[in-house]
């Protein structure tokens, strides 16, 4: 038994139920693909397949998972073999994001964004390259960060997150090379979701720079992925002020980043 009503592949997205990962499975249904929608919100989650199904004419398979669980990759993948499911396409979306001074933030709130934004994408990352090397074909997405580039004060463990993200997709890309399988790192910058909405009704930002929306870090994930990129920053703006950083002294950044960081914080 599988899972395939076409041809173009079946992609799991973690992190399926809002945001950028709604967006990203959003955007592979509408390219064809059949589609593992996996979050912890059930009713979420089914609202979504059913209208991609509908729309579409694809297949979504709902699984439900807290991946902030240590076993959650073992878990998630025993379900996806129970119902004959093949993962062509994976798309480590989900991830955590707590803002504020590091010492106020709960230590068990930061073992959990760890665990999500780091264990979990390791560990499924892990489980299901040997089945795509088997094949000789396969595609991982891994949703970084442009805080990946840099220090970002109030944010430190999610930009230290996203910077493990980005050095270990890029990595593996290089391991993969001429096996069939590639990995891309998309980093989006501020996106328009709930993740970084703030108490006054505002959005996190960078100034001067205007917030992208779920939709267009959808598309050009998709294609980014799709292509093999190793590495694809979403938007030029945000393509322009990494480039710029990379030439600046670290002094420099931090000053940068922390002007920024008090801004939103």
């Amino acid at each position: 038994m599988t899972n395939k009503t076409n041809n173009k592949g079946t992609a799991l997205v973690t992190g399926a139920s809002s945001g950028i990962g709604a967006a990203i499975a959003t955007e592979f249904a509408r390219n064809g693909h059949d589609v593992i929608l996996v979050a912890r919100s059930a009713h979420k989650l089914q609202s979504l397949a059913e209208d991609l199904q509908r729309k579409h004419s694809i297949k979504a398979t709902v699984i439900p998972q807290d991946l902030s669980a240590t076993n959650a990759a073992e878990a998630l993948l025993f379900k996806a073999t129970e119902l004959g499911l093949v993962i062509d396409i994976l798309v480590n979306n989900a991830g955590l994001l707590y803002e504020g001074p590091f010492w106020e933030t709960p230590e068990p709130q930061h073992q959990q964004l760890l665990q999500v934004n780091i264990g979990t994408l390791m560990a499924l990352s892990h489980r299901v390259l040997p089945g795509m090397l088997e094949r000789g074909q396969g595609r991982i997405m891994n949703i970084a960060s442009t805080s990946a580039f840099q220090p970002i004060p109030y944010l430190s463990t999610y930009a230290a997150s996203k910077a493990f993200v980005l050095s270990f997709s890029e990595a593996l890309n290089i391991e993969l090379k001429d096996k069939g399988v590639t990995v891309t790192a998309l980093c989006p910058g501020f996106t328009e979701t709930d993740m970084i909405a703030k108490e006054d009704g505002k959005s996190m930002n960078v100034p001067f720079v205007k917030n992208m929306s779920a939709e267009e870090v959808a598309q050009q994930g998709y294609a980014a992925c799709m292509a093999g990129k190793p590495l694809y920053i979403n938007g030029a703006s945000n393509r322009a002020l990494i480039t710029l950083g990379k030439h600046q002294p670290r002094w420099l950044q931090r000053l940068i980043t922390e002007l920024v960081g008090k801004q939103n914080g």
